[in-house]
């Protein structure tokens, strides 16, 4: 009887801990559902939001084109029609002066003059552009939100399932930079030349700046340059180059690191750096990238990568990739330039002064041992030199997947 006892008496324990239990869990339950909806209200409205945004974005870009297109074309078409009615009105004296007849000298002389005067009449005034074609940077603005909302989804999606950068969970990426400084690379880490891991890199932005841009350069917003066979009326500048077909970015480096690419989009390009207190008057032999000790470039010639420094040349034996990332390290002072394609980097040089013997037999290696690092005394500057008629260059943004491996180190 008494074990009888005990056991209802356990069991009424039992139930009444499990009554207990039971309500709490109702009450989790309630409240997982009343978080989890919510949440789901708060994430349906700022993706509303997000929507409105864009929508918004896409109708300024599309307006900021359609004004740009306005505005220019109403010039370009006025110039168009008086060019058209220039040539019909000469047609129509040149055909008058030739139905005189010979012996009408009064006539020809009357015709002549009339013919003489349309042929002097003032010229159309040149075509202004002041933006220079500036709605066609919409592309790469919008590119560029585009590939920072799929940076930022990727990014916060890894984060929301635990995991780090370009998907690799916290463990591994902690497992991967430890076998990094213990000297053991990790099997996540890969090495050059097919991608290099850059450590502590700016994204460098790059502005061009029209106040260097050479006569013969047309640039397309801050972002394009193109070169051209007329030459276009910039205003006086003391830093604009006058022998060369080169232009500078705005943008100065000093200290850390930097990357940036740049598209080939056609001709014969150089990418390199100067220094900020180069003379840009001076002359084509000197003033040229790479033919003096106060820059450097990776040269496409329309056959071969070379590079030049000091007046010296190494060619690469690599294909073309229309990518270029240019990475600068003032602590290294070095610089390493990236042929980029489907977010592979391959190393195709970098300038470094040599410990070893290499030097005593390349001349090019021997001349950056010896004067390269000065270079770094100096702030410096991207710069981009149009060697052939209709050379094109676009400064790009980063892929976005070789910005997720630039800040893996």
């Amino acid at each position: 009887q008494a074990q009888k006892a005990k056991v209802f008496s356990d069991v009424e324990n039992e139930l009444e801990e499990l009554a207990v239990t039971i309500a709490q869990s109702k009450k989790m339950v309630e409240l997982i559902k009343g978080a989890a909806m919510k949440e789901r209200e708060k994430v349906k409205k700022l993706f509303a939001e997000a929507s409105e945004a864009l929508a918004t974005f896409q109708k300024e870009v599309v307006g900021f084109i359609e004004d740009g297109e306005r505005s220019m074309l109403g010039e370009a078409e006025a110039d168009l029609r008086w060019k058209e009615e220039r040539r019909a009105k000469l047609a129509q004296c040149k055909q008058n002066l030739e139905n005189v007849p010979s012996t009408d000298t009064i006539y020809f002389l009357q015709e002549f003059q009339a013919l003489k005067a349309a042929m002097e009449e003032n010229l159309s005034p040149a075509l202004s552009f002041q933006n220079e074609l500036n709605f066609t940077k919409c592309t790469q603005a919008v590119g560029a939100v585009k590939d920072a909302l799929s940076a930022a989804c990727k990014n916060q999606w890894n984060h929301l399932q635990g995991k780090g950068i370009d998907g690799l969970n916290f463990q591994e990426m902690e497992e991967g930079l430890a076998a990094r400084a213990s000297g053991k690379i990790s099997s996540h880490f890969p090495l050059c030349p097919h991608v290099s891991f850059l450590p502590h890199t700016v994204a460098f932005i790059i502005d061009l700046d029209s106040d260097t841009a050479d006569k013969f350069i047309q640039l397309f917003g801050t972002k394009g340059a193109k070169r051209v066979l007329c030459p276009i009326p910039y205003p006086e500048s003391p830093t604009r180059f006058i022998n060369c077909e080169q232009v500078l970015g705005v943008n100065l480096m000093n200290r850390g690191n930097y990357y940036w690419e740049v598209e080939l989009i056609d001709g014969w390009v150089s990418i390199g750096v100067i220094a900020e207190d180069f003379d840009p008057q001076e002359a084509y032999n000197r003033g040229r990238l790479g033919r003096n000790e106060k820059s450097c470039c990776l040269q496409w010639n329309g056959q071969n990568y070379v590079a030049w420094f000091g007046g010296l040349e190494s060619v690469i034996q690599q294909p073309f990739f229309q990518t270029i990332g240019v990475f600068l390290e003032y602590s290294e002072k070095a610089l390493t330039f990236y042929g980029v394609k489907d977010s592979k980097m391959t190393c195709l040089q970098q300038l470094k002064v040599s410990p070893s013997a290499k030097g005593q037999f390349d001349p090019f290696q021997n001349k950056v041992n010896h004067q390269f690092a000065s270079l770094f005394s100096c702030k410096l500057k991207p710069a981009f030199f149009l060697e052939s008629v209709d050379a094109h260059l676009q400064i790009g943004p980063l892929k976005k997947d070789c910005v997720s491996v630039l800040k893996r180190r």
